[in-house]
């Protein structure tokens, strides 16, 4: 403008007619979640998931992180580090004192720690955080836990319901049934059968719940009080013959190994063992069946597994099921490398097969902590309790000492003097004699306690076992056990799993399974061999009964008809009469009258004391259903050199015998060319003309093959024999 003035909101104009250059500052960007967890090493969602536990609410990957949010994680990230150091001081520290104090032991080198994996295994540690089960509720008060692609229901759900909980439109999920010949409507239940094959169509995998939803959230309850350290829980597995019992046996100073058949633990015990001012809990399994089945109930009891592997044997198929399960189940382990003194003991090569599994050994560069002993003579059972209670200290276990017991039942019997018992685990709280309580579909009053060697105790602790006198009925193993205010109390929420129970889908009565199993086998449409399981804990015969259940094959299988605890009934024989099954009592014994009625009747009735000799023998008794494996074995060949008609009619084949034997009641092959043209039978074999049995390579002979006279040199005749081999049990 003419007066120099300038038009409002523009900026001064210079030579050129462009604005002025400014000296504007660059802007940083913000910092994101992604960029902090980058610098860290972390994965995003484990950054996430710290800030939420720090306070901090962040909704993505690309959410602004502030300098405060920073400082915090890095003082958690410098704490954590410095935990794990004082650990590893701690495991030097106990690893140098128990190598001074046993003067009296064949020297031995001991694991290195390698200090520069800190960084690596607090970061593994953190991200192992964020693994946890989500939980979400759908309608009507329905749990369903997502882990990964797996779907955990509780039992039937409509079908509107499971849609929902799939992601699916009901709609979608009627037109694929309809497609797979299945009507359904909207508000139809679907069983646990329908929902499996639905939710495998969308990629998910499909777990139904074996407890209430109360019991599964009983033991997740914390009851009011201080947290105090609580002793470890240590389940002992491995191989059968490895060792175990004779592990425990040195550890408790007793004589279980001798007194029980074959060195081999039957059924579940718990034990306590005190060393250097701890107490440890162990746990003996008659198999991993009854450690799976456990967990499987949402009884989550194990703290720590040994596992034990003969120095002279090496990893066996039973060591690599213990190493599955316990990683299933998300505990960690600790192997015992036994028998080291044994004259063909290598215990590198079994630390060698442990890495081929995942298990590399601390002084290896891993975290596998990995111990030689020998637990026939003590050696170095001190460090394998020390590795116990140094990983004990590292998972920092704790639980409330005050309040209302919750425990875990591991085993239940009815003993004829003292009536229904369970033997169990105290998880948190005090179990004190007088307590009522209610323990799944049964309840009761704590008339008595005992310890593991059957005296009377008034009390029990968190991590310790105890036998309860004063159930109302045997309890389910795995089940919760939760100490209320009454009696009444009590009976009503026992009431109450119960009504829950019945809404869930109904089995079968036995009488109908059997109706249907037996037209089944008559049409044809399935060999199998029926089983009734007895036995004297409720933990042996569900272990019994899991292992079973697993045995399937393509041509046959095992169905167990009935299982239950006691000795063998007159019922369970009549019902095996009827269903055409065999019985088997596992540590257990016969009625009088059942023995009886079975001699009467025919019913095989097989007393074991050893698990895998069951299982051994029912594999055997599969492989009698199947028919034999006919095979052709080749015996010997001839060459035809000339054919000789005779008076009574056909044709002799002046033979040749190349390799083998021709046998005179052998079947043949005639090949021409290289190819069979005829199969059959020898009529007659003769040397000159004398009939013979047998004729061996390098001689002349004359063949006469019934049913066939086109024979010509030059042809091959093969001798063979039809070989029946013991039937092979191929799984399905």
């Amino acid at each position: 403008m003419s007066d120099g003035r300038r038009k409002k909101g523009r900026p001064p104009q210079r030579k050129g007619g462009k604005p002025p250059f400014r000296n504007k500052k660059k802007r940083r960007k913000p910092k994101r979640v992604t960029d902090l967890a980058n610098e860290l090493g972390l994965s995003t969602k484990t950054l996430i998931s710290l800030l939420a536990e720090l306070g901090y609410k962040v909704r993505s990957s690309v959410s602004p992180v502030n300098k405060e949010m920073e400082e915090a994680i890095r003082e958690r990230i410098e704490k954590e580090k410095k935990e794990h150091q004082k650990s590893l001081e701690r495991k030097k520290k106990i690893w140098s004192e128990g190598k001074e104090k046993s003067d009296r032991r064949a020297p031995r080198k001991r694991h290195k720690i390698d200090e520069s994996t800190v960084d690596r295994r607090i970061k593994e540690t953190l991200s192992k955080r964020t693994t946890k089960r989500k939980r979400r509720r759908v309608q009507q008060e329905t749990e369903v836990i997502e882990e990964d692609n797996v779907i955990v229901v509780p039992g039937p759900l409509p079908l509107r319901q499971f849609a929902d909980i799939i992601g699916v439109s009901p709609t979608e999920v009627i037109t694929f049934l309809a497609n797979q010949g299945v009507p359904a409507t909207i508000n139809q239940t679907l069983d646990e059968d329908t929902m499996s094959i639905i939710a495998a169509e969308y990629g998910y995998e499909l777990e139904v719940e074996e407890e209430t939803e109360e019991a599964m959230e009983e033991l997740e309850a914390v009851s009011e009080g201080d947290l105090k350290p609580r002793p470890p829980v240590v389940t002992v597995m491995g191989h059968v013959d490895h060792g175990k019992t004779t592990l425990l046996d040195y550890l408790r100073k007793s004589n279980i190994a001798k007194r029980e058949s074959g060195g081999i633990t039957q059924s579940i015990g718990a034990y306590k063992v005190e060393y250097d001012g701890h107490i440890i809990t162990f746990i003996d399994t008659p198999g991993h069946e009854a450690f799976t089945a456990l967990r499987a109930r949402g009884a989550q009891v194990t703290d720590i597994v040994v596992l034990v592997v003969a120095a002279d044997d090496g990893v066996m198929p039973q060591t690599v099921e213990a190493i599955n399960h316990a990683r299933a189940a998300g505990v960690p382990i600790i192997v015992a490398i036994n028998k080291i003194d044994r004259p063909n003991a290598d215990p590198q090569k079994v630390m060698t097969q442990l890495t081929e599994h995942g298990l590399v050994p601390e002084e290896w560069g891993g975290n596998t902590i990995v111990v030689q002993i020998s637990a026939l003579e003590g050696t170095n059972i001190d460090d394998l309790l020390t590795a116990i209670v140094v990983k004990a200290e590292e998972l920092d276990l704790k639980a409330p000492y005050d309040g209302p017991a919750r425990a875990v039942v591991l085993e239940s019997k009815l003993d004829s003097g003292r009536g229904p018992m369970g033997a169990v685990i105290v998880k948190q709280g005090t179990l004190k004699v007088g307590d009522h309580f209610v323990a799944g579909v049964t309840y009761g009053k704590v008339r008595a306690l005992y310890d593991e060697f059957d005296q009377r105790i008034k009390e029990v602790t968190p991590g310790l076992p105890a036998l309860i006198q004063g159930f109302e009925e045997v309890p389910q193993a795995g089940s919760i056990l939760r100490v209320v205010e009454s009696d009444r109390k009590a009976r009503e929420l026992a009431e109450a799993n119960k009504e829950k129970l019945k809404g869930r889908s109904v089995s079968k009565s036995v009488e109908d399974r059997v109706k249907e199993i037996m037209e089944e086998i008559e049409r044809g449409e399935r060999k199998q061999l029926l089983v009734i399981i007895k036995g004297d804990t409720q933990g042996s015969v569900q272990a019994i009964h899991d292992a079973l259940s697993r045995m399937k094959y393509q041509k046959v299988k095992v169905e167990v008809l009935h299982y239950g605890v006691g000795k063998v009934s007159e019922s369970d024989v009549l019902l095996a009469d009827t269903a055409d099954a065999i019985i088997v009592a596992f540590n257990t014994g016969v009625d009088a009258r059942a023995r009886a009625a079975a001699k009467s009747r025919g019913i095989l009735i097989k007393q074991y004391k050893v698990i895998y000799d069951l299982l051994n023998d029912i594999k055997d008794i599969l492989k009698g259903l199947l028919e034999p494996q006919k095979e052709e074995v080749v015996i010997g060949q001839a060459e035809v050199r000339q054919t000789f008609k005779i008076s009574k009619g056909g044709t002799v084949a002046g033979c040749y015998v190349l390799n083998g034997v021709i046998e005179r009641n052998a079947f043949v092959k005639v090949r021409r060319d290289g190819e069979v043209i005829f199969d059959g039978k020898i009529e007659s074999l003769k040397r000159f003309k004398d009939d013979v049995k047998e004729v061996q390579a390098g001689y002349e002979c004359g063949i006469k093959i019934e049913g066939f006279d086109k024979i010509k040199p030059g042809d091959i005749i093969e001798a063979y024999k039809i070989v029946e081999k013991e039937p092979t049990l191929e799984p399905a």
